[in-house]
């Protein structure tokens, strides 16, 4: 079967006319003679992983697909499956937990990097630290050697681009309150958000839009699906917040932290309110349908905002968002304590409206 060793010189010819030791984020990932696929978010591995084994797959459809893992290795294994194939049969082998291997497994690894056969794919899992570090740098300067880091989603920035690469994914996008309120619901667990964004570029009827697109997901659609999900959100402290009610906007806000939600994107739920409502007090009278365009929001979005603005000065909304500037930058890392810090500007809030 000549296809499969033709295709893996011409794999790690590739790798190397670029440079090898650039590296490639998990949704770029790319066959090599030598895959090392680095970083701590498991997920993200996984997802790397999958895209190798179906580009191996695509060029050789009787790919035979073998996991080492390091945890139940016994020494000679890797030798019998990087061994060139009688019949020439392609393989893709996945070395796991290499931040964890014994001894053994680090030294047939690195006996196998200097010899491996044409039809072999040969992938290394590390998900940090630095157990066999020796041998990750071995690995890199292998001829065609290709690099996959797979670094923690923490930030909420980072979070927002991995959901709106997910629904991309599936041929959706999704408008930035509705992103804002689905982290919210969701939370920073990888794993549920991926489940999310399938859920609802899957379940949310595609529509229309103009030019034929298929039209953006809303934050009606994430309410519908997931407003629910989490008895309390962002938006539900800040609706309390701006209405004034101190006691209650607390009370939410304490449950929102207990629940695990990030104070980042409770600050940036916040925000998101008294930015509104400084847009629309800005923009005057006028009909919500006229001014949604010109404001970039929608009709109903105007008019719940102007309900949202009883009891507001220009004053009290420009005291409101200083107050939510300081805390972005608590808990951003300029504070010491992230939750004080929210709590401090819902107390701001609500004292700005009083005012």
């Amino acid at each position: 079967m000549p296809a499969p060793r033709s295709s893996s010189r011409s794999r790690a010819s590739g790798a190397s006319s670029r440079d090898s030791t650039a590296a490639l984020p998990w949704h770029q990932a790319v066959p090599g003679p030598v895959v090392l696929v680095t970083g701590p978010e498991q997920l993200l591995a996984e997802r790397a992983v999958e895209r190798i084994r179906d580009a191996c797959r695509e060029r050789s459809p009787e790919l035979e697909v073998v996991a080492v893992e390091a945890a139940a290795y016994r020494s000679g294994e890797l030798t019998q499956w990087t061994s060139p194939s009688l019949f020439e049969e392609a393989r893709l082998v996945v070395v796991n937990g290499l931040e964890a291997a014994p001894d053994v497994l680090v030294t047939d690894v690195s006996a196998a990097l200097g010899g491996l056969p044409d039809d072999v794919v040969l992938v290394l899992r590390h998900s940090g630290g630095a157990r066999a570090g020796a041998l990750l740098k071995a690995a890199r300067v292998v001829p065609g050697a290709v690099l996959v880091e797979c670094p923690a989603v923490k930030s909420p920035a980072e979070q927002r681009a991995f959901a709106q690469t997910e629904l991309r994914s599936h041929g959706r996008t999704i408008d930035d309150d509705a992103l804002d309120a689905l982290l919210l619901a969701i939370g920073s667990d990888l794993r549920s958000l991926a489940a999310a964004c399938s859920q609802l570029a899957t379940d949310v009827p595609r529509g229309t839009a103009a030019g034929g697109r298929a039209a953006r997901l809303t934050a009606d659609d994430v309410e519908r699906y997931y407003g629910g999900r989490a008895e309390v959100t962002g938006f539900k402290v800040a609706d309390a917040a701006v209405a004034g009610q101190r006691a209650e906007a607390l009370r939410l806000l304490r449950q929102a932290l207990e629940s695990g939600l990030d104070p980042v994107p409770l600050v940036a739920a916040l925000a998101l309110k008294l930015r509104g409502m400084a847009k629309v007090a800005s923009a005057g009278r006028g009909s919500p349908d006229v001014l949604a365009k010109s404001l970039g929001m929608a009709p109903w979005q105007v008019r719940t905002t102007r309900d949202s603005l009883r009891g507001w000065t220009p004053d009290g909304i420009a005291a409101g968002i200083t107050a939510l500037a300081e805390a972005d930058e608590a808990v951003k890392g300029g504070g010491r304590d992230p939750r004080y810090a929210v709590e401090k500007a819902v107390i701001a809030i609500t004292a700005a409206r009083a005012g």
